[in-house]
């Protein structure tokens, strides 16, 4: 407080705001921020639980990745995009749900989430980057809505626990080794629209 009447009150987290705290354990971001920057809990790895408020609509590209210790996490309705290496290395992060109205997930997105089994994708997502869930050694199953069009080279790479996965009609483009290394896949329908698959 300065004077009598007048506050400050944080509306906004920068990037690499908390980069690198590895003591960090626990953070609560109060209602009124609308934006978390780039890289802003990069490497926070005691980080265990974290709060965002709703309201937020904007979450920068590296958020999350190297919380190793980060079990669940809350995406507010607003964000529209899972941006790059959002959550990489997040090893202990088991289950997400993804916001309707985000339309990306962006490459290696969630690179080495060895422990994630299940993650909710909302009708609103077009693409798949590149890597986004490379290395997801639990994940056994995955729903990729109607309107994806573009699966990112690598997507699934080694995500040894799939056995299933359904590619939308909507899929023009699988790229380069996005089933790499799934050794649990049994059966995959290639829809008639796929004009491109990777090697």
């Amino acid at each position: 407080q300065i004077g009598s009447d007048i506050y400050y009150k944080v509306t906004r987290i920068g990037s690499y705001a908390f980069g690198e705290c590895i003591s960090l354990t626990s953070i609560k971001i109060p209602e009124g921020v609308t934006s978390i920057g780039h890289s802003a809990f990069k490497g926070c790895s005691s980080l265990t639980s974290i709060k965002i408020p709703e309201g937020l609509t904007s979450i920068g590209y590296s958020a999350f990745s190297g919380c190793e210790k980060l079990t669940n996490i809350n995406i507010p309705e607003g964000v529209t995009s899972i941006g790059v290496e959002f959550f990489s290395g997040c090893s202990s992060l088991a289950s997400i749900k993804i916001p309707e109205g985000v339309t990306s997930i962006k490459s290696s997105a969630f690179l080495g989430c060895s422990r994630l089994t299940s993650i909710t994708i909302p009708e609103s997502l077009t693409s798949i980057g590149i890597y986004a869930f490379w290395g997801c050694s639990s994940l056994t199953s995955i729903k990729i809505p109607e309107g994806v069009t573009s699966i990112g080279g690598g997507a699934f790479y080694y995500c040894e626990s799939l056995t299933s996965i359904n590619i939308p009609e909507g899929v023009t483009n699988i790229g380069a080794s996005a089933f790499w290394g799934c050794s649990s896949l049994t059966s995959i329908k290639i829809p008639d629209g796929v004009t491109s698959i990777g090697y």
